[in-house]
Formats: C-alpha cells, sequence, structure tokens
C-alpha cells in the first residue's frame, strides 16, 4: 500500500499557520507527500523545502485572485497538489495548514486504509474532528462547528477539491462514498497570537468576499477579540499532538473563558436532544456514509 499526503500553503509564516506541523504529524503514514506551495511574501517556500526532503515533493504556484469568490482558489490549489500526485499511489491523505492528527490515532488510520483498499465502493475515509478556539485549552461544542470532513481519498482523478476547499466531491458533483475512522483532525485555525489572528481575518475574508464586503464586515484592529462570537465552548483536558507540544510551549497570549457562560440557543438544545436521545443528525454531510 501506497500512501501520498498532500496540501497546499502561502505565506504560512505571515499568518502563523502551523503547516510544518501539520505535515509532520501525517508524514509517518506516508510513503510521499506533494504541497501545493504559492508564491509568499514571506519564507515558507524555505521553511518547506527544510522539512523532509527526501519525502516532500514541493509544486510552486501562484494563486489566481480571479477565483477569490466563494474561497475557489483554496479548491483550485488543493487539486493542484492532487494531480501532481503519481498513479502508483492508493490513498491520499489530504491534510490543511492549521490541521494536526495525534500520533495516537495512527495505528487506526493505518488500519482503516488496510482494511478498505482493496473496496472500490470506498472513495474516502472520512475523520472526526476538534475545533480549538482562543487558546489550546477550549474547543467549540455548538454545531457552528463541522463535526466531520474527508481526509484520505483513493487516488482517483475524477476526485476534486469542493467548493472552497473543506471536502471533495467527484464526477459530476457526486457525493463521497466513505467509511469513517475512529481518529480526530485537531482543528487549530482559531488558535493563533491575536495580532496574526487579526491578519489572517482580513486577508482570509478576501478569498470569498469582494473589498466592498470585506471593508463592511471585518473590523479593522490591531489584535483579534477572542472574546466576542462564542457560544459554547468546553474545556480541553486530554493531550496535544507531540508535534504540537513546542508551538504550545512558546505561546504569549492569554485566553480565559468561563464556560458558565456558554449561551446555547433553544435550536441547539432541540438539536442536541434530537441526536442524543432519536439518533438523528442534522449536520451538513458533504459524503455518503457506508
Amino acid at each position: 500500500m501506497k500512501v501520498t499526503g498532500f496540501s497546499f500553503i502561502r505565506n504560512a509564516i505571515q499568518y502563523d499557520y502551523p503547516i510544518k506541523e501539520a505535515i509532520l504529524s501525517i508524514l509517518p503514514l506516508c510513503d510521499a507527500f506533494v504541497i501545493a506551495v504559492g508564491k509568499s511574501e514571506d519564507s515558507t517556500l524555505d521553511m518547506i523545502r527544510s522539512i523532509a526532503p527526501d519525502k516532500i515533493r514541493i509544486v510552486e504556484t501562484e494563486w489566481d485572485d480571479n477565483l477569490r469568490t466563494g474561497g475557489r482558489v483554496l479548491a483550485e490549489e488543493t487539486n493542484k497538489a492532487f494531480r501532481a500526485i503519481d498513479d502508483d499511489t492508493d490513498w491520499c491523505f489530504y491534510i490543511q495548514g492549521d490541521e494536526i492528527v495525534h500520533e495516537k490515532y495512527h495505528a487506526a488510520i493505518k488500519e482503516g486504509m488496510l482494511r478498505w483498499k482493496d473496496d472500490n465502493r470506498v472513495d474516502g475515509l472520512l475523520f472526526k474532528y476538534l475545533h480549538f478556539y482562543g487558546s489550546y485549552d477550549y474547543t467549540g461544542t455548538s454545531s457552528r462547528w463541522y463535526p466531520n470532513e474527508i481526509r484520505i481519498i483513493r487516488n482517483d482523478k475524477s476526485i476534486y477539491s469542493y467548493r472552497d476547499a473543506q471536502g471533495f466531491r467527484k464526477g459530476n458533483d457526486e457525493k463521497l462514498r466513505v467509511k469513517p475512522l475512529d481518529a480526530y483532525v485537531y482543528h487549530y485555525g482559531w488558535v493563533k497570537e491575536p495580532e496574526a489572528m487579526q491578519r489572517k481575518q482580513e486577508i482570509f475574508h478576501k478569498l470569498w468576499h469582494d473589498d466592498e464586503w470585506v471593508s463592511k464586515h471585518v473590523a479593522r484592529a490591531d489584535a483579534y477579540d477572542y472574546s466576542k462570537d462564542i457560544d459554547a465552548l468546553t474545556r480541553f483536558t486530554d493531550t496535544h499532538p507531540a508535534v504540537m507540544q513546542e508551538r504550545i510551549r512558546q505561546k504569549n497570549w492569554k485566553f480565559d473563558y468561563d464556560i458558565s457562560f456558554n449561551h446555547i440557543s433553544f435550536k441547539e438544545r432541540m438539536k442536541a436532544m434530537a441526536k442524543d436521545v432519536l439518533g438523528l443528525n442534522f449536520s451538513y454531510r458533504n459524503y455518503r456514509l457506508l
């Protein structure tokens, strides 16, 4: 079984993306890794070159600003990396620049890839998600945070990155058929030093909206205010992936939140009850469970 990881990135240092940790978190499961590195204003390319030259192949790209609406440029950059994967690869392991896989899940992930490698009904493998917010001590618990996503796909070039690169589809807009893994992706996209988070907010929304919308809806500030827009968080008491330990030790800002202030709407409570009592799940699913 051959496994190739893939990803895309641009300006990782400027916007404080843990892309190095992301790659290292899945590299032990990969025979090779392909990453599309967009033309950057910092030393992102040099950083990627330094990680594991024997395994990592870089595709240098330029982002098409004409694809900014709806985040389409993110999907296109993902597709550039995916299309560059060698034909002899069986599984393609996708990781984004702010996603990390804990090493404790490696065995379960490998077992799943081996188990369904020759089952052509299975297009991909589905991960569960933990979304960290504000600091490394809290995760989001409301339905605004997506609970699952596909991160391993078969090396079938009819598959493509969907919309803003959160998931995948194939052929004529067909959802992938997937098997769930008992493994989590740790999403750290909302855990950054507040100044870097503010810079990310100002530039990132430009991948979805025009300049007028960004000027109207994204507040200008020196630092991001993590206290706003919180609905429900929970305290994280487990361990973080080994590759994240140094970054966590260097954390230089403080974010504390009293979970007794959680605002759980009536709609959220009804969703939770339907899931717990009736087994109903109203989350958006960009896949078909087998």
